[in-house]
């Protein structure tokens, strides 16, 4: 019984430690979003994160019938490139993120993390509305 659980403890221990490492660190996806800057905002209760939201031009439409405009959120672990992108709000930017699995909470609030600036303009030349 002895050896059983010499073996067995450590086993279970790497398997969720594997498990945990792939659930919260694991890159499920990489990209690159483009759209205008709505916020970028530092906030948290416990761990103050930085947090964005970007506006896509199109509609999105999660039911029949109804109509919402396109956005990504997003969070920064970089506090450099959050205080860059806090300064650039309204202006259309191109951001680079990794997509994880789930979101940590010292990571931040959406399982989306910006690492990269690509493009900051001014938002004007991308309307695409008639008037």
């Amino acid at each position: 019984m002895k050896k059983f659980l010499k073996i067995s403890i450590p086993v279970l221990i790497v398997i969720l430690a594997l498990v945990f490492w792939w659930r919260y660190y694991f890159v499920f996806g990489e990209g690159v979003k483009a759209g205008n800057l709505n916020f970028v905002v530092k906030k948290g209760y416990i761990f103050k994160t930085w947090e964005g939201r970007i506006i896509q031009e199109g509609f999105k439409t999660p039911l029949p019938n109804a109509m919402q405009s396109n956005e990504f959120e997003f969070s920064v672990e970089n506090e450099n490139l959050a205080r860059i992108l806090e300064r650039h709000s309204g202006k259309f930017v191109e951001l680079r993120y990794k997509e994880y699995l789930n979101a940590i909470p010292w990571r931040g609030n959406s399982n989306y993390i910006v690492t990269e600036i690509l493009q900051v303009e001014e938002g004007a030349e991308h309307e695409t509305l008639p008037y």
